[in-house]
């Protein structure tokens, strides 16, 4: 019994180093606070603050709750180890290796130590070179990332799509919200690169084609990235449609301009010009807070022109023509299965990514 009382309880100190590194206990503190905002009847005043906060919550607590139940059945072990009943043995071998391996599993959480590594994320998904390949590109980059939020248990809402003329989609704005997202997805920011033979020209010639991904913050509260009102130039227009009964007749498009940064966010999927200015505003807070942690700034003021992610060099490459690999260009981990990278098996992609920003 005493070797397993000792696996235990390294465990046990493992377990709570872990949770001071991840403040736990702030955090949860955090739910209680969110939890009582969310029981005041006023806070539906405000439907999409109301929204927001309750999405905050269920990520936070999606977090938390893991983390107090594995220290609490670790300690219930000990507990009943310390009796010394050497007929549970067996009962304990089995409950102690499970423990174990659902700490090996939680402790990757340790890989996130970025600022914003515990929000939700803004996924921005934009078609570049290549006509109409690359719009279908764009279009199975955001098929793979809401396949990959499917399989992880990550949720996700549709804020803003335009679709291309002939297939694929120009621009996809999604909302995805869960433990960590950000933390796992911040390496999946930048350009990426599809080489294949060309499903949309009668030569079926080789096509390279580009689409630009942006992982960004969910920045739940204005307050949390300060923008001064004369930084900002806000446009209105007559938002486009395909014709129908639901073409917009009102000037509700919205289209912002950070003009320090030149960062320009347009949004017209929204019913109202007002809920398109506050989507719009939530992805500017966001792209400046990304922004703001590329270019080590200590003020939004500070931040200079420039856009996050920009069309520099590719990220990953996904060759399906003359041979099948998908590489990133960073960390030269690679998947021989574009089938399933495209599917959504990028988790190796993010863990390589994760761990090779650790001595940074």
């Amino acid at each position: 019994m005493q070797p397993l009382l000792k696996r235990v309880t390294t465990l046990r100190h493992d377990i709570d180093v872990a949770y001071d590194q991840l403040s736990i206990d702030d955090k949860r503190l955090l739910v209680t606070q969110l939890d009582q905002e969310m029981a005041r009847p006023e806070i539906w005043n405000n439907p999409t603050h109301a929204q927001e906060k309750s999405k905050q919550l269920a990520a936070v607590t999606a977090v938390v709750e893991p983390w107090e139940t594995l220290r609490a059945q670790t300690a219930d072990i000990i507990e009943l180890m310390e009796l010394g009943d050497d007929s549970l043995l067996t009962e304990f071998e089995g409950q102690v290796t499970a423990l174990e391996n659902e700490f090996a599993e939680r402790k990757k959480e340790l890989l996130f130590n970025g600022h914003y590594d515990d929000h939700n994320v803004i996924l921005r998904i934009t078609a570049g070179v290549g006509g109409t390949d690359a719009q279908d590109f764009a279009e199975m980059l955001e098929r793979m990332y809401l396949r990959w939020a499917e399989k992880t248990g990550v949720s996700s809402t549709q804020v803003e799509r335009s679709t291309g003329d002939e297939a694929g989609l120009k621009t996809s704005v999604i909302e995805l919200t869960g433990p960590y997202v950000y933390g796992k997805l911040r390496g999946e920011n930048g350009v990426h690169r599809l080489v294949r033979l060309s499903p949309f020209n009668s030569d079926n010639l080789r096509q390279t084609s580009f689409a630009l991904v942006e992982v960004l913050p969910q920045i739940d509260t204005p307050d949390a990235v300060k923008i001064d009102d004369k930084d900002l130039k806000i446009d209105v227009y007559r938002a486009g449609g395909h014709g129908g009964q639901s073409v917009n007749t009102t000037d509700s498009a919205v289209r912002i301009t950070h003009l320090p940064t030149n960062i320009v966010v347009a949004i017209q999927n929204e019913r109202s010009q007002l809920q398109n200015k506050e989507t719009a505003m939530k992805i500017l807070r966001s792209k400046l807070a990304q922004l703001q942690t590329e270019q080590h700034a200590e003020n939004i003021s500070d931040l200079q022109a420039g856009e996050s992610a920009n069309w520099g060099s590719q990220i990953r490459n996904y060759v399906l023509h003359p041979y099948t690999l998908v590489k990133d260009t960073r960390t030269k981990y690679e998947e021989k299965d574009p089938s399933a990278v495209l599917d959504g098996k990028i988790d190796g992609f993010i863990q390589s990514y994760l761990e090779s920003q650790m001595g940074e």
